[in-house]
């Protein structure tokens, strides 16, 4: 009898033990076909992302890490959808959360001194480029040009991140020295047979060299090639071989992308300038040295 509930109670166990391995067994197979469903819908979503310049739908977002000196540090976000921009948020917070445009002080006591204050400008810059669906067609507000620079040099980082696909937020080190080094930025696609390739070197915190330009297939410059020169200095008086330079040197001189004088004649390839410019100086005071790939729209 003794031996007869030995015997049962060893089954028992037995019974117990493959019941949990089962167990075992089917929480790990679901646990890998998760795994691998995960893994093919990641691979199905970089599949669907364009990089031909135009915008994947999704929501991008940039924030800055450093409260400015009167408290307060900026934060921007755009919305994307069937490759257009359908809304821009864009606002400041201090240290409790407290929004800037809903600061009735702020608001009063800028909006006396310039003539605007952050209930008017937001809503304006953010209008702004929805409606111009790029970073180069926000007008500066009269009174807010600060403001005003920054918001032009997020929303183009911004619309880059769309162009790549890319919703990691962007951290921002305002505020921050530049680190020595070597930043440097690369449109992918070529317009009108040429890419931008722009670099900066930082040493001891200054910008002391400025090597922008545009590269065709062959690896050839812009500034090398004479047909271009002659014809665009025929039509707007200026060519790849005055406008290139001239801008190269004013950042090094002007140590501000936002200062850079414009070109006559060479308007849209300075507005790029400045924007690439800001964004490598950004890139200088995170002591990022990878290479910004830019998946600019063709033409």
């Amino acid at each position: 009898m003794e031996l007869k509930k030995i015997a049962m109670g060893v089954t028992a166990v037995a019974a117990t033990s493959i019941l949990l391995v089962g167990c075992g067994s089917s929480d790990s197979s679901s646990s890998s076909d998760k795994k691998d469903s995960d893994s093919k819908q990641t691979e199905t979503a970089k599949k669907d992302i364009k990089t031909d310049g135009t915008m994947n739908d999704g929501t991008y977002k940039l924030e800055e890490q450093n409260y400015d000196d009167n408290g307060w540090k900026g934060f921007m976000s755009i919305e994307v959808k069937d490759g257009k921009i359908t809304k821009a948020d864009y606002d400041y917070k201090n240290k409790d959360g407290e929004l800037k445009s809903e600061d009735a002080d702020y608001e009063k006591n800028m909006k006396a001194k310039s003539g605007t204050g952050p209930q008017e400008y937001i809503p304006e810059l953010e209008d702004s480029l929805v409606k111009a669906q790029a970073a180069s067609g926000v007008e500066v507000v009269s009174g807010a040009t600060h403001s005003s620079d920054s918001f032009i040099n997020y929303a183009n980082q911004l619309i880059e991140a769309s162009q790549a696909g890319d919703t990691s937020t962007i951290k921002i080190n305002n505020g921050a020295d530049m680190q020595d080094g070597t930043y440097t930025l690369e449109e992918q696609n070529y317009s009108n047979d040429y890419r931008v390739v722009f670099s900066i070197d930082v040493k001891d915190g200054k910008i002391t060299n400025s090597d922008y330009n545009y590269v065709n297939k062959d690896g050839d410059k812009k500034t090398d090639d004479a047909d271009y020169e002659k014809n665009m200095k025929a039509k707007s008086g200026t060519g790849p071989q005055e406008y290139i330079p001239a801008l190269n040197k004013s950042l090094v001189e002007k140590q501000d992308p936002a200062s850079v004088d414009t070109v006559s004649g060479a308007t849209h390839s300075s507005e790029t300038f400045k924007l690439y410019a800001a964004q490598l100086e950004n890139a200088a005071q995170n002591g990022d040295t990878k290479t910004i790939k830019v998946y600019n729209k063709a033409e």
